[in-house]
Formats: C-alpha cells, structure tokens, sequence
C-alpha cells in the first residue's frame, strides 16, 4: 500500500474563530481548504488548556490517562511518549519533522521526532522558511509533518488595517467596549497572520507536487484566550476549528455536523491507513463520517482541566443537546490565574469577576441556551436528564482511570504552579 505523507498543521488558542465557521476574520486559506476538504462543525478538544489537549490527540488518551495534566513548560509530563502518534507511524515507515510549536514536551527531543527544525521562534515569519526547505528536499516518504504556529497566543500584534476595532464585534463573553473590541481586533490580526501562514505552507506542498498525496489536518487546541473562553468547559473553551483535506474521501467541501473530539484523530489514522491500533487508544475512528456510512460516530464527547497556570480540577460530558460540568476543588470563587491576561480581562476585573460566585455542578441545555448562561442543574424537571449526565461523566472518569476519582491531581515533583488565589499567570509561581 502506498501512504500518503501527513501534514499536521496547528494553531495557539484559535477555537473556531475563523471564516469557515462564519465568523468574520480575514482567512481565505482556511476558508479555502474547507471548501476543498471536510470541515468538521462540532469538533471538540479534550481539554481546553495546551500540552493536555495537543496530549489527547497525539496520543489518543485522554489528558489524565496519558499523564498530561497540566503544561508541559512548566514541568509536566506524557507518561509514556512512545504512545505519540509518530511512533505507531514509524512501523508503517513514516519519517517524521517537526517545525514550530509542540508542547508536550520541556525537551521536544524526547519525543522521538527524526527531525526536529532548529528555529528561533515559533511563529509564522519563522516556521514558513523551515517548512519550506523541508518540503524542498524530503528526507523521505512518506512523512508526517507537525508544523506548530504560535499564533494566536497572546501577545497579539497591534491591529492591521484591515482590522479597525471601531467596527469589530468583540468576544461573545464580553461586553461591547473600547477595550474588548480592540482586543478582538487584534486576536483577528493574528488569526490573519496565522492564516497567511497556512497559505504558504499549502502552496509551497503544491510547487512541489505534494498535495495530491498528502493528508492535511489543520486544528487547534482549544479556545481563545478571553474571560469565559480558554481553560473554561464552556463549548468556547473546549470547541476547535478542524479541517482535514486530502485523498481517500477528506474532499469536496462536506461539512460533517456530529460530535468529534481530538481523540478520535488517532483512531481514524489507524483507520484511514489500515494500522492495527494501539490497545492505549480510547478514541473512535471518523472514517464512517467521511464515508458517509453513518451520520454519528458517538453520543458525548468529555474534556477536563486539573492544571493551567494554576490547580482547578473540572470535568465535563457533553451531548447533542446538554452539557454537564462539575468541579471537584470545592473554590466559590474563580481561579483568575488561569484567564491570560489581557483588556478584556481587565474589564471583567474593574467590574467585580473576582467577587463573583462559581456553582460546583452545572447543566445546560444547549438547544434553548447555547451560549451556556442559564444553569439547570436545580431545575426539577431537569432532574432525569442531571442523573443521566452524572452517570456519563463518572462512568467516564472510572474507565479512564481519572485520579480525581481519589482527590486532588498530584502534580509532578518540580512542576511550576500558581496560587489559585492570585490573579495573573505571571504572578511568583511554587514548586509542587
């Protein structure tokens, strides 16, 4: 069998903050590869802060169960990196790079990449040239390719000129101010470069004859980094933009409606290539969807937080129509920390958010409240639903083994972690 080389394209905080899913940034390549390809509407990440959700579709487990549970820069770790996606590829001969962003790792060469570029930063001025000369002279095929953009982490640029944030809409979390509309401004500013980026990468794969025999995925971690968005469990925390183009059925502009999380990315790979599949893997494989066999591959789709800046043990379980979040740190008050800092931020800060109370257990019906403002975890004639959602959620978290099941995530000795009484990500940090 012939494979088709694997190029993994991946963004900073983007969510589904683009064109294809109608919101007004400035991203014809994107826009275009969705045209081109399979645009999934509602994919899911496993976790909505970094190294754990990058963990869980590189892997194919979820966040607790590969031991990612917090990031790995500041001292967390994958149980076992041999379970990354390169390593079962490499027993079908795939060669594999990567240039830009991974983490996953404090040390990317514990991996087990063939080629890791060696670049100054990881953005796209930067990751495009290494691309480039990479796909100019191919060590070997097939391949696959991780190209990671930094962008659109903040610090944003400054806004460019198509981006007046007179006329921005800012983020659905925030009011409508000078600040958050300048905030947003300047997130699409970045969401424009990022695209651009992709733009050169799909074009220089096809100067080189590529494209016809390479399979692209082009995703993100998690949400963007505004109040109520990034490291929350709401769906503008854990929904991402995923985009995948190429032979054997990823053509032809389908839009697929029904729940996909990262950790299913694997299994299709399995699929898609005819591997046998790893025993870790707890993901379902997409290839049915593609097909057009079935109109669903799962009922609910899970996500968690343990650490981002800071220790903020959540879970959630969402279906079609409900999502059910619970917290396990018994905190009546946020964990600002683990909001980016940022104008927007501030805004909600001068207006009391620190004040402001958290609920331990929260449903939401999501046909008549997708925005997710109006908990009914108290509403009696919710009561069948808030047991059957319980049920999903432990049942989850005891097959995965979940530590929270016993108390508190432990982090791992060294690791940098704030006080979740504080307000910043940049605040003094301790050693757990």
């Amino acid at each position: 069998m012939k494979y088709p080389n694997i190029l993994y394209i991946h963004s900073h905080d983007t969510g589904r903050f683009i064109q294809p899913y109608g919101y007004s940034a400035d991203t014809p390549s994107m826009q275009k590869l969705a045209e081109e390809g399979v645009l999934f509407r509602q994919a899911f990440c496993g976790g909505p802060t970094c190294s754990p959700s990058r963990a869980v579709l590189l892997t194919g487990e979820c966040a607790h169960s590969s031991g990612m549970t917090g990031l790995a820069h500041r001292g967390f770790s994958l149980n076992d990196y041999s379970h990354h996606m390169i390593h079962t590829l490499r027993g079908k001969g795939y060669f594999s790079a990567l240039i830009g962003v991974q983490h996953i790792a404090r040390d990317p060469s514990v991996i087990g990449y063939d080629f890791i570029a060696d670049i100054k930063q990881r953005n796209v001025r930067h990751v495009v040239p290494a691309v480039k000369q990479f796909l100019s002279d191919v060590p070997a095929k097939p391949f696959f390719l991780s190209v990671g953009f930094s962008e659109t982490h903040r610090k944003f640029p400054e806004c460019s000129d198509k981006q007046d944030p007179r006329y921005v809409l800012p983020a659905p979390t925030v009011p409508d101010t000078p600040e958050t509309r300048r905030d947003m401004a300047m997130f699409r500013t970045s969401a424009q470069i990022y695209d651009s980026g992709v733009g050169e990468v799909l074009r220089c794969l096809e100067e080189q004859g590529l494209s016809d025999e390479t399979l692209i995925i082009n995703t993100t971690d998690h949400g963007i980094a505004f109040p109520g968005m990034k490291c929350t469990l709401s769906d503008y925390g854990i929904g991402i933009m995923l985009i995948m183009r190429g032979p054997g059925g990823f053509t032809g502009g389908k839009v697929v409606d029904s729940l996909v999380s990262h950790i299913d990315l694997f299994p299709t790979l399995c699929d898609y290539l005819d591997i046998e599949p790893p025993e870790w893997l707890q993901g379902v494989s997409l290839m049915p969807l593609v097909r057009g066999e079935q109109e669903s591959v799962r009922d609910e789709v899970f996500a968690e937080v343990s650490y981002h800046a800071a220790y903020e043990p959540k879970r959630c379980v969402r279906t079609d129509r409900w999502k059910y979040i619970k917290r396990f740190d018994g905190r009546t008050r946020a964990v600002l920390p683990n909001c980016d800092d940022s104008m927007s931020k501030d805004v909600w800060l001068r207006h009391g958010w620190a004040e402001r109370p958290v609920q331990e257990e929260i449903l939401y019906d999501l046909v008549f409240d997708p925005h997710e403002t109006c908990n009914c975890a108290n509403d009696p004639s919710c009561g069948d639903v808030l047991e059957n959602m319980r049920f999903l959620l432990n049942d989850w978290m005891e097959r995965t083994g979940d530590p929270l099941i016993e108390g508190k995530v432990a982090a791992p000795e060294g690791a940098r972690v704030n006080d979740p009484d504080g307000l910043s990500p940049k605040d003094p940090v301790k050693e757990a």
